[in-house]
C-alpha cells in the first residue's frame, strides 16, 4: 500500500490523509509485518494539551484521565483536538512485525524505548489510566501503542531517571535546534524561559551566544528566581508573553541599557526570538521582540500560524519565522548531552520529573 511506512494504512478518516492530520486511526493492538507493538507505560502528554486538559477539568486528575480516554477512544491517538498536539510515551517493545525483524532496522523485543514521534499520530489502545501527575504532565497507563516503520525512537539511557528522560525526549528537538539558531555574538530572547523547553534552550542559548545577550521571560516568578539562580540570562523579566507591547519595550529597554552585541541595530530587537510559551497569544510578543530579518522559532505547540503571519504583517515585521519542528538529526543524543553536561538541569529535572 502507497504510504504504509507512514503508517497510512492505519487511517479510518477521512481516506487518504496520513495518520498525524487524520481524525481517526486504527488503534488495534495487533503488530503488523512493518510495524513495532509497545506495551506503553507512561505517556508525556505535551506541554499546550496537558494545560488544555487541565484547565478543562478544573484541575481535577480524575477528570484529566478522563478526557484522556475520551480523545483515545474517539480518536485511536491522544491527538487533542484544541491544541491538534499529542506529546510521547515510554515503554517496552513487545513485537517487532516480520518484516522490520529481517531488515535489521528496528528494536529488540524487550527493549525500552521512548517515541520519538508525537502522540497525535500514534495508534493507541488504552486498557486504563492509572495515575496523572498534575505537575508533570505525565501520565501512567496500561495499554499498547504502535510504532510504524518510519517511527523514531530512543533506546532509554541507564544513566538518567526513566521519568527524566520521558521529559526531557518529549522536547529534545528544541536544544538541538537553538544550536542550529543561534550564532556568537547573538542577541536572544526566550519566551517561556521557565519550562522544560525554555531551560534546554535558554542553556542552549547562553552556549551557542557566548558573548551575546540572552534574555528570559517568564510569567511565574518562582521560575523567574531559579532563572536568576542559575545565571545564564543577562536579564530575567517576569512578564506574561500575552502582553505584547510590554515584553517588547522591556526587552528593548534592556538591550538599550547595556553593551550592544554586534552593532547599534542590536538595540532594536533580537537576532534570535524563541518561543517555548504553553498558551496561546504569544504570538507578536515573539514578533515585536526581533529585529528587522531577525529569526523567530515557534517551538510551542499553542502557536497559531494564522496569528504569527498576519500578525507580522499587521505590525510591518520582516521576520524570518521557523516552525517548531520536534525533530533534526540527533536531537535525543544532544538534549541528554546538555542534560548531562549541565548539573542545574540535571537537579531541576530530577526534582521535577522525579529519580534519585
Amino acid at each position: 500500500m502507497r504510504g504504509r511506512s507512514y503508517g497510512a494504512h492505519r487511517v479510518l478518516e477521512p481516506k487518504g490523509a496520513l495518520p498525524q492530520p487524520a481524525w481517526r486511526v486504527d488503534n488495534t493492538p495487533v503488530c503488523g509485518e512493518d510495524e513495532i507493538l509497545v506495551d506503553v507505560e507512561t505517556l508525556n502528554v505535551d506541554a499546550a494539551s496537558f494545560a488544555q486538559m487541565r484547565a478543562e477539568a478544573g484541575g481535577d486528575a480524575a477528570g484529566v484521565a478522563a478526557i484522556v480516554e475520551r480523545i483515545v477512544r474517539e480518536r485511536g491517538k491522544l491527538h487533542n483536538p484544541v491544541t491538534g498536539s499529542g506529546g510521547m510515551l515510554i515503554g517496552r517493545v513487545a513485537q517487532v512485525g516480520e518484516a522490520l525483524a529481517k531488515s535489521g532496522r528496528g528494536p529488540r523485543v524487550g527493549e525500552r524505548i521512548a517515541t520519538l514521534v508525537s502522540l497525535s499520530l500514534t495508534p493507541l489502545w488504552l486498557e486504563r489510566v492509572h495515575r496523572v501527575d498534575l505537575g508533570s504532565g505525565q501520565v501512567d497507563v496500561t495499554g499498547q501503542a504502535v510504532l510504524f516503520e518510519s517511527g523514531l525512537y530512543a533506546r532509554m539511557p541507564e544513566d538518567v531517571p526513566e521519568r527524566v528522560a520521558l521529559a526531557l525526549l518529549d522536547v529534545c528537538g528544541a536544544p538541538a535546534q537553538t544550536a542550529r539558531l543561534v550564532r556568537p555574538g547573538d542577541t536572544v530572547v526566550v519566551l517561556g524561559a521557565g519550562g522544560k523547553s525554555g531551560a534546554l534552550v535558554l542553556r542552549q542559548a547562553r552556549l551557542s551566544a557566548g558573548s551575546g545577550r540572552v534574555i528570559a521571560v517568564e510569567p511565574d516568578e518562582g521560575a523567574c528566581q531559579r532563572l536568576r539562580a542559575w545565571g545564564w540570562a543577562d536579564a530575567v523579566l517576569p512578564l506574561d508573553a500575552r502582553d505584547p507591547l510590554v515584553v517588547m519595550e522591556e526587552v528593548q529597554a534592556v538591550l538599550a541599557s547595556g553593551p550592544l552585541c554586534k552593532s547599534a541595530g542590536a538595540a532594536s530587537g533580537a537576532d534570535v526570538v524563541i518561543n517555548c510559551a504553553s498558551v496561546p497569544g504569544t504570538e507578536l510578543a515573539s514578533i515585536l521582540c526581533a529585529r528587522e530579518g531577525g529569526t523567530v522559532y515557534f517551538f510551542g505547540m499553542a502557536t497559531s500560524f494564522t496569528a504569527a503571519a498576519l500578525g507580522a504583517e499587521g505590525v510591518g515585521k520582516d521576520v524570518r519565522m521557523e516552525i517548531g519542528n520536534g525533530y533534526c538529526r540527533g536531537h535525543a543524543e544532544h538534549a541528554l548531552h546538555l542534560l548531562r553536561e549541565t548539573p542545574e538541569l540535571m537537579v531541576w529535572f530530577r526534582d521535577r520529573y522525579g529519580g534519585a
